[in-house]
């Protein structure tokens, strides 16, 4: 039983690892804030929960320590499910920010579904000098 734990909780170490560091990658690759934004979000949010649940067996086999086990194995569920729900919603409104303040897209984005929705003085135009 020792062994089959430590080698799940090796491949979830691994998988935390891998994706952050895929988003950390990603930030640095890609080519504009919208992105640079989806990548860490979705990447970050998969290896952080994979540290977790790795950190929650490893404690929940090897460091078990009685009543407090549930409380412990709560947090850990209790955190994972805000990671998984903050993220993305955190991620959805700094790119709608970055949008609303004009930030410019890369040349390749092919469908803009937010245009004409927001007023040109919302889009960064307010913002520039009359030079």
């Amino acid at each position: 039983m020792g062994l089959l734990t430590e080698i799940v909780i090796s491949f979830l170490i691994l998988f935390g690892v891998f994706f952050i560091l895929v988003g950390s990658i990603g930030v640095a690759r890609l080519p504009d804030v919208y992105t640079r934004l989806h990548a860490p979000t979705k990447a970050a949010t998969l290896g952080i929960i994979g540290l977790l649940l790795a950190s929650l067996m490893y404690f929940l086999v090897f460091e078990n320590h009685g009543e407090s086990t549930g409380v412990f194995a709560g947090k850990h569920i209790l955190t994972i499910i805000f990671i998984f729900v903050t993220a993305p919603v955190g991620a959805h409104m700094l790119t709608r920010a970055a949008y609303i303040a004009g930030e410019k897209k890369f040349e390749g984005t092919c469908l803009d579904e937010l245009e004409g929705r927001y007023p040109k003085a919302a889009q960064g135009e307010a913002c520039q000098s009359e030079d």
